[in-house]
């Protein structure tokens, strides 16, 4: 199944800009895949980026990557953030937002797992397999009038 983490952000954005407030992401600087300027990185390793539109150029929330372009100490930045790095979104005015928590890495594909005849097969397939034998064992519930 897909992160739910780039759909809440987009929604989230679009709140906070219909309120007429001031998107910020506090994005973790270390996470892979992350590309902002190191210089405003605090030492705990996250940074804060006003999202507004008036701040930033061509910003583009897709599930797999967030980018856009910005000025930070007058100087253009193409900044690039995979939606797993975000660890909130809030307004500026208020605080009011949402705070993901840990980094998110991308899912990597199944892991193959032993079978019983000694080859491998996809995880999803195994738990396929498991669940169809289960179906087959669970009991069956009558309506008593």
């Amino acid at each position: 199944m897909t992160s739910r983490r780039p759909y809440l952000i987009r929604a989230l954005y679009d709140w906070v800009l219909d309120n007429g407030l001031t998107p910020h992401l506090l994005v973790a600087a270390d996470a892979p895949g992350v590309d902002v300027p190191r210089q405003f990185v605090t030492d705990d390793g996250k940074i804060t980026v006003n999202v507004s539109p008036g701040a930033v150029r061509g910003l583009s929330l897709d599930n797999e990557m967030i980018h856009f372009s910005a000025r930070f100490s007058g100087a253009n930045y193409n900044v690039v953030v995979p939606p797993g790095a975000v660890l909130a979104l809030y307004a500026r005015e208020n605080g009011e937002g949402m705070l993901f928590g840990e980094v998110e890495t991308p899912e990597e594909g199944p892991a193959p797992v032993a079978t019983d005849d000694g080859g491998t097969e996809d995880v999803s397939q195994a738990d396929n397999a498991r669940d169809d034998e289960a179906k087959k064992k669970r009991a069956h519930l009558k309506v008593v009038k």
